[in-house]
């Protein structure tokens, strides 16, 4: 691996340092003019569009279609569902004001967009056989954080939001799994992120929802980031806004939802996962170049033969960048370096009379020689490897930081020392969960278990439980 760029905290000594160093450097985005927000470059833009793409092609494979919502809420819209309001409060921003008119009703600027959906579900749904309704948006959307950083939490972000509708409780839920599902093989086959799925808290849950479900990711410091939701939320919303269909026994009934989404926060997922000291380390699946073609002389013969190399490994469908600049060797090889680029093909005088390409890959330092005949099934197989050590690599370092504790005591001692993720029995109340996160400032992530037939106690308050759950410090 090239000689570790000094501008780039070392990740062992400022976490928080090296991961803003990591995102400036490797050039994905600038801040906004207003706290909170940022301006995406077109190098991390082109990742998200790469997520974007992914994800749209698994729920349009299930009979999702997508469609937008407007971004202002009516208060009087929005106020009707009172759980779901109160967990939003903090965060929304108020449009009063057009011009210097003071507007009758103020506009919430969404947060989400369960409101909206149901309010326009009320108008378009009579009949069971209008049933299921599957909906999903590419959208932005505002929550006025007091504490911001790149990705993870900004005051405006991109996502996606699934919105659906059932005539059934029970099918309303098994949808709410298969989306938790996409999530899951997605962050694992397309980030190489290893995520543990469960069941949230009833603190934790989503305001206004029955039961949330989530995806949850460590990261390299042990912190748990939650990567993606997926929400059961009953009648709640269709009740609440009088979305009524005739069922097939010709009785009027309230219908069953979901919403369910993942956002730009997945891109911070993948660099406190996969990245190190000398930048950013992208999976192949979601990099803008797979593979960067360095040239070490610019001759006619070598440009010759890298342009020719980059237009077979195109029309094999790999996403590729010639390094041609007359920019220096060494500052070419560490631009490949901190953008993360998966392979790395490097072409000079005695690769050309050899009839090779010298290659790497991002994650480690071996540099091997391959026939420029059998560059094409060579690339493939590399970066398949490649994506799998990555994946192999971050499930060791999770369960290297899992354990398990029964008191209160030893589940501070260890997540101070050493944390990751903390399996403990816990009995679910919002009131014991609110206690813990006050004396530890952590949370749980999500259930790991509930077996009936076996009685635990409480790590916290020795409350008896069959139930065991993940907890973390998270992001």
């Amino acid at each position: 691996m090239a000689k570790q760029l000094e501008k780039i905290t070392p990740r062992s000594e400022d976490f928080s340092k090296w991961y803003t160093d990591i995102v400036k450097n490797a050039d994905l985005i600038d801040y906004g003019p207003v706290k909170g927000t940022v301006i995406f470059k077109p190098y991390g833009f082109a990742i998200w569009e790469l997520i974007q793409q992914k994800l749209d092609k698994e729920f349009k494979k299930i009979g999702i279609s997508n469609v937008y919502f407007p971004l202002l809420i009516p208060k009087s819209l929005f106020l009707k569902e009172q759980e779901h309001i109160e967990g939003f409060a903090p965060e929304l921003a108020t449009v009063t004001k057009v011009g210097d008119k003071e507007l009758e009703e103020p506009f919430f600027i969404r947060p989400t967009s369960e409101v909206l959906f149901a309010n326009y579900f009320m108008k378009d749904v009579k009949s069971y056989r209008d049933l299921p309704k599957l909906y999903n948006q590419w959208v932005n959307v505002i929550r006025w954080e007091k504490t911001t950083r790149p990705f993870l939490r900004t005051s405006e972000f991109l996502w996606q939001e699934g919105h659906t509708l059932h005539a059934t409780a029970d099918e309303a839920r098994q949808f709410t799994l298969t989306i938790l599902r996409i999530y899951e093989k997605f962050a694992k086959e397309n980030l190489a992120i290893p995520v543990i799925t469960g069941k949230k808290s009833e603190m934790e849950k989503f305001s206004g929802a029955k039961d949330t479900y989530t995806i949850e990711a460590m990261m390299y410091d042990g912190q748990a980031l939650q990567a993606g939701t997926s929400h059961y939320l009953g009648n709640n919303f269709s009740s609440v806004y009088n979305i009524q269909f005739q069922n097939k026994e010709n009785k009027l009934e309230n219908p069953y939802g979901t919403s369910w989404g993942v956002s730009t926060r997945l891109i911070g997922g993948i660099i406190m996962t996969h990245s190190d000291d000398s930048g950013l380390v992208l999976p192949s699946d979601i990099a803008p170049i797979q593979i960067a073609i360095v040239i070490v002389k610019n001759t006619d013969e070598i440009i010759s033969v890298a342009n020719n190399l980059l237009n077979r490994l195109q029309i094999n469908n790999f996403r590729v960048n010639i390094e041609d600049s007359d920019k220096s060797l060494g500052f070419k090889m560490a631009e490949v370096e901190i953008k993360g680029i998966p392979l790395r093909m490097e072409i000079g005088p005695r690769d050309l009379e050899n009839g090779v390409v010298t290659i790497s890959k991002r994650n480690n330092s071996i540099k091997i020689q391959i026939s420029l005949e059998n560059i094409v099934e060579e690339a493939k197989k590399m970066l398949v490897e490649y994506d799998q050590s990555l994946y192999e690599d971050a499930l060791k370092r999770r369960d290297e930081k899992i354990c398990e504790v029964n008191f209160l005591e030893e589940y501070i001692e260890i997540i101070n020392k050493n944390p990751g993720f903390v399996i403990a029995p816990f009995c679910g109340r919002i009131e014991c969960e609110q206690e813990i996160k006050q004396k530890t400032a952590t949370t749980s992530r999500c259930m790991q278990s509930n077996d009936l037939k076996k009685i635990y106690k409480c790590f916290n308050c020795q409350q008896e439980t069959s139930t065991k759950y993940y907890f973390a410090k998270s992001y």
